[in-house]
């Protein structure tokens, strides 16, 4: 009778056993993979720097490199009210966006080299509408949507503080 206990021990401890190497294995490879994916969109934080128009300052990120500039405001689901992304291109041209895989409506300012808007365009959440410049452009400022419309801002404002080629 004894013999016979310790033959059915046996299989059901290699079973737990097996299934603890396995869990513990799954755990593992869960959070080595949760952690590669909530790192990697927050592994380089952007370069800020501070931009003006008239008596309004602006906290701008900067988006100067092809990663930076596809991925701009991507993702984010708020954005502080004097708080914006600039692209910096290296040459100029017309350079349209879109709002993929964005979150929250905005405006964006294509400005040119002397720090003139351009033109505004108002853009929607989650859109794949072309919003390009009205001319050839190295810089264009996202805010939230209204942001230039409320403050009295268009076409021909100077805004002061862009990076110099």
């Amino acid at each position: 009778m004894r013999n016979h206990s310790i033959q059915l021990k046996l299989p059901l401890n290699r079973f737990m056993d097996d299934l603890g190497i396995f869990i513990n294995g799954f755990i593992l490879l869960s959070l080595v993979t949760l952690s590669h994916v909530h790192a990697q969109p927050y592994a380089k934080s952007l370069a800020v720097i501070e931009l003006k128009t008239g008596i309004y300052r602006i906290q701008a990120e900067v988006a100067d490199t092809p990663e930076t500039r596809q991925t701009g405001l991507m993702n984010r689901s708020a954005m502080p009210n004097n708080s914006g992304m600039l692209f910096i291109f290296d040459e100029k041209a017309t350079h349209c966006f879109w709002m993929r895989n964005t979150k929250i409506p905005l405006a964006i300012a294509f400005i040119g080299d002397d720090g003139k808007i351009i033109n505004i365009e108002e853009m929607q959440a989650n859109t794949e509408n072309n919003h390009c410049p009205k001319a050839y452009v190295r810089f264009a400022l996202e805010m939230n949507q209204k942001w230039f419309s409320d403050r009295a801002l268009g076409p021909g404002t100077v805004i002061q503080g862009l990076p110099k080629k």
